[in-house]
């Protein structure tokens, strides 16, 4: 109870009940003087801005349904509250109402039409010399994708990769030598990739994917919450069964256009009024926070 409490309810990114397992994860912000190892950065953390990392609780309880209900409800309340403030009478959207909308709306994601294709899933052999790095950098997909596997997100130049002009930024790695990746840690798949180092031929089976992932929110009416928050433009959280997940949004993805409109340089408070107001079909590109700072220098990158 302590544990939980300890985390406010804006922070909260997941949670879930398996059978007497309750899952919770949430963002802390991390101190500036903490260790510089933190998972999640929003941009321009290096000249002392916010800083934090991912949480994730894992508790054992007879109460699991319970606790994770229990959650679900504050945030119910707290959005109920939030539509208040914003001039909207809560009575008049009902979870009937909300339900009907959710069913009447097929799930949107590219991913079940390009990854079904045969033409994107290629099986790759690279050469490389003993001892040499394959040269990449990865990064995770994002909550929310088809398959939740890595991202190829930077290439050294010269390297064993780029020298096979058979990648692209984008692609996403399902297998190195048989061994999926598809569901493991990115650090576990960064381990995979630094075994590499000793060997001379790397059998890759990956899916052709560009780099930008495409959404499309359908919200009939401003009365109905869009069912994720964004901090700096980053995706931070999302609403399991909401229109947002429906639509194809990924926590963990920085957005970079809304509705044809570059949000690239559009500050925080101008990119949430942005979606607030937006109504009918709502057009998004995004693509993970990490590979955007790589693409536009704001990390160095750190080969493998």
């Amino acid at each position: 109870q302590e544990t939980m409490m300890d985390h406010a309810l804006r922070t909260i990114s997941y949670i879930a009940d398996i059978g007497n397992i309750v899952v919770l994860m949430a963002r802390r912000r991390m101190p500036r003087s903490a260790s510089q190892d933190c998972i999640e950065t929003t941009p321009g953390a290096q000249e002392g801005k916010k800083q934090y990392k991912m949480i994730c609780h894992v508790f054992e309880s007879e109460d699991a349904q319970l606790i994770a209900q229990s959650i679900g409800q504050a945030f119910s309340v707290a959005y109920q509250e939030f539509l208040r403030a914003n001039g909207i009478n809560p009575e008049d959207l009902s979870q009937k109402e909300y339900s009907d909308i959710i069913n009447t709306q097929e799930m949107y994601n590219d991913d079940l039409i390009h990854f079904s294709n045969s033409e994107n899933c290629k099986e790759l052999q690279l050469e490389k010399q003993k001892g040499e790095i394959l040269g990449v950098v990865i990064v995770e997909s994002g909550w929310g994708s088809i398959l939740p596997t890595v991202i190829l997100a930077n290439m050294m130049n010269g390297g064993p990769a780029a020298r096979s002009g058979k990648l692209s930024i984008g692609d996403q790695i399902m297998s190195i030598n048989g061994t999926s990746l598809v569901g493991l840690p990115l650090a576990t798949c960064q381990g995979i990739i630094k075994g590499l180092k000793n060997q001379t031929q790397v059998k890759l089976n990956i899916v052709s994917c560009p780099p930008v992932t495409t959404v499309l929110i359908k919200r009939p009416d401003l009365k109905y919450q869009l069912g994720f928050s964004v901090q700096n433009g980053i995706i931070c959280s999302l609403m399991r069964g909401g229109i947002a997940e429906r639509g194809g949004v990924r926590v963990g993805h920085r957005i970079i256009e809304i509705n044809g409109q570059s949000v690239v340089a559009t500050a925080h408070e101008k990119i949430v009024q942005a979606l607030s107001n937006s109504v009918g079909e709502i057009h998004m590109k995004t693509m993970p926070a990490a590979m955007f700072r790589l693409l536009t220098g704001q990390e160095t990158p750190l080969y493998i």
